[in-house]
């Protein structure tokens, strides 16, 4: 007897490689394969690719990008090369003690 899943695509394979290394994985994966019940397969089959190109193997990660797929809402845009013209010479610091001075006077009545 041949074991269950052997022809799904890679990336469902990879993902479930993944997700079964962790304490109820097992259910995790059975609950992605079955978004296929309720949504078109290749869109699945693209947010999980693009969960693990992400490095972020999770159900969370994958409905989330799911979700934006469907909505048409584009994945996050890669980092931008800034030119050095437009880069910070100095980072500029947190300073906190700004929020404390306004909270010792009222300011309104």
């Amino acid at each position: 007897m041949e074991p269950p899943f052997l022809e799904m695509p890679e990336a469902f394979r990879e993902l479930q490689g993944h997700l079964l290394k962790r304490p109820g994985g097992d259910r995790e994966m059975v609950e992605i394969l079955s978004l296929v019940l309720h949504h078109d397969e290749q869109a699945v089959l693209r947010a999980v690719e693009l969960a693990l190109e992400a490095g972020v193997a999770t159900k969370t990660h994958v409905l989330n990008v799911l979700h934006r797929l469907i909505d048409g809402k584009a994945p996050p845009a890669a980092p931008i090369d800034a030119p050095q013209a437009l880069r910070l010479t100095q980072e500029p610091e947190a300073n906190v003690v700004r929020y404390d001075r306004l909270r010792e006077i009222r300011h309104a009545s």
